[in-house]
């Protein structure tokens, strides 16, 4: 089979970087609008037979991107692609991924099924929100992490009066690649928020942060609330000499950067899953994890494990 990569029009950058870290060209296709807004798309190229890996995340409008991803795959199919991965560096409705209220639907899972029926065989996605995700896929899901490519980023820094910080209980597994090879202690906020309010409540931390450097370290960040609110207590009550904070997906909303550049947080950390020329955040720094993708599609073409793509130093 060849290797065929597909890019929809969220994200161009991380498609031509991937396809540069493979050393081929990307597979021409095009894609717009109707005046009536349904969306056109279409293969310029024979894929029959192909292995073709599509990527796309989430960026506003993140429905019309959702819709032209679906599309892609179906295209994909009726063109008698042989394999077709949707690749989403940042999956849609991720956070969608629990009946927690009545009468609601789970966003999550409804993606699962939706890029099953368009044609995927397979998906490849970084950072999930919460484990379960996975298991709403029937078809492979292979899931990566930013962990390697962040630790490697921080690890030629000082660190030496830094503190790891997760924003709650449920982030605290997350941080345990990094505490291991950074060597740094580990210390937990202890939130409370209510039905579907940006707003938390900060109910004291977990840990000693007083007079040492704070890095809070969370999957994604969108309102920027949670993240104030965290920086705040930090400095204010704990007594945190500095706060940064690294954030995988920076899925803000409007207004979210203003606000996160009036908070006490120095210096910004993320990846590349989202584009970050929309971000406007003070001191902030990208780590790309488009060579992380590239492996492991790969791999996955070459029919290989991907088992250790996630090692530290793989």
């Amino acid at each position: 089979m060849n290797l065929r990569i597909i890019g929809g029009s969220s994200h161009k950058q991380f498609t031509t970087d991937i396809c540069n870290h493979l050393g081929i060209e990307e597979t021409k296709t095009t894609s717009f609008l109707f005046s009536n807004e349904n969306r056109f798309v279409k293969i310029e190229e024979p894929v029959r037979g192909d292995d073709v890996f599509v990527i796309q995340t989430q960026l506003p409008p993140v429905d019309a991107h959702v819709m032209e991803l679906l599309l892609l795959i179906r295209a994909l199919r009726d063109a008698s692609a042989k394999r077709i991965t949707a690749v989403l560096p940042y999956l849609p409705y991720v956070r969608s991924d629990k009946k927690d209220q009545p009468r609601i639907a789970v966003g999550a899972r409804l993606m699962a099924d939706l890029l099953e029926s368009a044609g995927a065989d397979r998906v490849l996605i970084m950072e999930m929100h919460s484990p379960q995700v996975q298991g709403f896929f029937s078809v492979p899901a292979d899931h990566l992490i930013a962990a390697p490519d962040i630790i490697n980023h921080l690890k030629d820094r000082d660190l030496e009066n830094y503190v790891l910080v997760a924003g709650d209980s449920g982030a605290i597994k997350m941080l345990e690649p990094y505490a291991d090879h950074l060597g740094l202690p580990v210390a937990m906020m202890d939130k409370r928020r209510l039905g579907n309010e940006e707003t938390v409540s900060i109910k004291g931390i977990v840990g000693d942060v007083h007079g040492k450097n704070a890095l809070i370290i969370d999957d994604e960040t969108s309102s920027g609330g949670t993240l104030i609110a965290n920086a705040e207590y930090l400095m204010n009550e704990a007594g945190a000499a500095r706060v940064d904070a690294c954030i995988i997906h920076p899925a803000l909303s409007p207004g979210a950067d203003e606000k996160l550049n009036a908070s006490p947080i120095k210096k910004f950390i993320t990846t590349d899953t989202i584009p970050s020329e929309h971000l406007n955040l003070r001191n902030l720094e990208v780590v790309s994890v488009t060579k992380r993708f590239a492996d492991v599609i790969q791999r996955i073409h070459e029919n290989r494990s991907v088992k250790s793509i996630n090692d530290i130093g793989s």
